[in-house]
């Protein structure tokens, strides 16, 4: 895979053979005239009309940007539909796309494809997303080359004739198209949201992110390992960075997972966390492919309560650590005692959320706990426990035998000298 490869996606729904219905506030949204490229819509001196550049770049950022009033004020996990499958078609570039490239009619084979796959919708066994991705002849993505995901294999140049060939044997009989040969793709790969003729806020967000995204790459020397690709309507405007990062987890399985109102700031983090580690970033979490938004929510609560639980058993083997000292020095000592769990911390995107958990998740946990719990009062009993009345009632009679003995002695020693004496 190339270091510098530009993929772009474009969101579409292929439930319907209408174009997506778009939820945001008409004010964003602009059309293929006002907007001349994903990642310099807001540059060109058309749309300066004559300002000064950096003043410019702060009102748009104010208004569009990361500064944007609405910027981080909803709730993100939960806000990914479900489906199973992501298809990329390689597709011109960005700076033509327009606003619905799906339904344009001068775009034939984006066109097809979609129409296609809404046609069969009923026989696909999974539910597919289709999107585009920027195609240049005679590099590593050419028009008509098609990306899949989470099966990560690539066909090579499909045309508007065989667009209905190629949905029947790939997508709905899970087959491979011939003449194509799928071609194995390996790595991460990183779609962010760049659409500006679709909103103003993925313009300028998304272009920020894909600089930064490619400068880390390179700073740490991943270009073999990561790609990162500008894409059109992934769904969720407001959202806006939207990021996709499609890899293998820990058991290997390729999954799909998407971030929103992610910065520049934050890219190091993903870099870090989700990719080399293989840990959610659930402040940033929208959800992933293959999750219902119920099951997005849920498996965040439990990944957040499990996260709380190790923090408790770090404290706890902490205070283990420390417990001898202070039951002797004071037998009564907090540390001595059972501590209690963490309270839960409540995010605003989870606050509403709390009461979903399913009732066996939370026997599940409670068990988890009280045996948790049962296995440091025994540690602690056992460190400062006091003596039982049975253990004291012993040493007792040891001692007043011990007396006795003595006292018999004494008066043998005294009555063998006063026989002495009597003689």
């Amino acid at each position: 895979m190339a270091s510098t490869r530009e993929d772009a996606l474009s969101f579409l729904n292929p439930s319907t053979s209408s174009p997506v219905t778009v939820s945001d506030a008409d004010s964003f949204l602009l059309d293929s005239s006002q907007i001349g490229s994903a990642s310099g819509s807001f540059q060109n001196e058309g749309f300066l009309g004559g300002l000064d550049a950096t003043a410019a770049a702060v009102n748009i950022d104010a208004e569009f940007g990361f500064s944007r009033p609405d910027f981080r004020q909803s709730p993100l996990v939960g806000t990914v539909e479900f489906y199973e499958r992501h298809v990329f078609l390689c597709y011109k570039n960005p700076q033509v796309w327009p606003p619905r490239i799906e339904a344009a009619e001068f775009d034939r084979l984006p066109r097809l494809l979609s129409a296609a796959l809404c046609a069969r919708k009923a026989d696909m066994k999974r539910q597919i997303r289709l999107a585009i991705c920027e195609g240049h002849d005679g590099t590593e993505t050419s028009n008509g080359d098609v990306l899949i995901f989470p099966d990560m294999v690539r066909y090579r140049r499909l045309t508007h004739f065989d667009v209905d060939t190629f949905v029947e044997e790939v997508l709905v009989k899970d087959g491979e198209w011939l003449p194509g040969t799928p071609e194995a793709l390996r790595g991460w790969y990183i779609f962010v949201c760049c659409h500006g003729t679709r909103d103003r806020r993925c313009g300028v967000c998304g272009p920020a992110l894909v600089n930064k995204f490619n400068e880390d790459i390179e700073l740490h020397g991943l270009q073999h390992k990561v790609s990162v690709s500008p894409c059109s309507h992934v769904g969720g405007h407001k959202y806006a960075g939207n990021v996709i990062i499609f890899g293998p987890n820990i058991h290997k399985e390729i999954t799909g997972h998407w971030y929103g109102y992610v910065t520049p700031d934050d890219v190091p983090i993903l870099l870090e966390q989700h990719i080399r580690k293989g840990e959610i970033v659930d402040w940033l979490w929208r959800g992933r492919m293959g999750l219902s938004e119920d099951e997005q929510i849920n498996s965040q609560e439990l990944r957040l309560t499990m996260n709380l639980m190790q923090t408790n058993d770090k404290s706890s083997n902490t205070c283990g650590s420390q417990a001898e000292g202070c039951c002797q020095a004071n037998g009564n000592s907090l540390c001595c005692q059972n501590p209690p769990l963490p309270e839960k911390r409540e995010t605003p995107e989870l606050k509403e959320e709390a009461g979903k958990f399913t009732a066996e998740k939370n026997k599940s946990l409670k068990k988890q706990i009280s045996r948790r719990n049962s296995g440091k009062g025994a540690s602690c009993r056992k460190v400062c426990s006091m003596p039982t009345w049975f253990e004291s009632w012993e040493r007792e009679d040891t001692y007043a035998t011990l007396a006795v003995i003595g006292a018999v002695l004494s008066v043998a020693f005294a009555y063998n000298c006063f026989k002495q004496l009597s003689f």
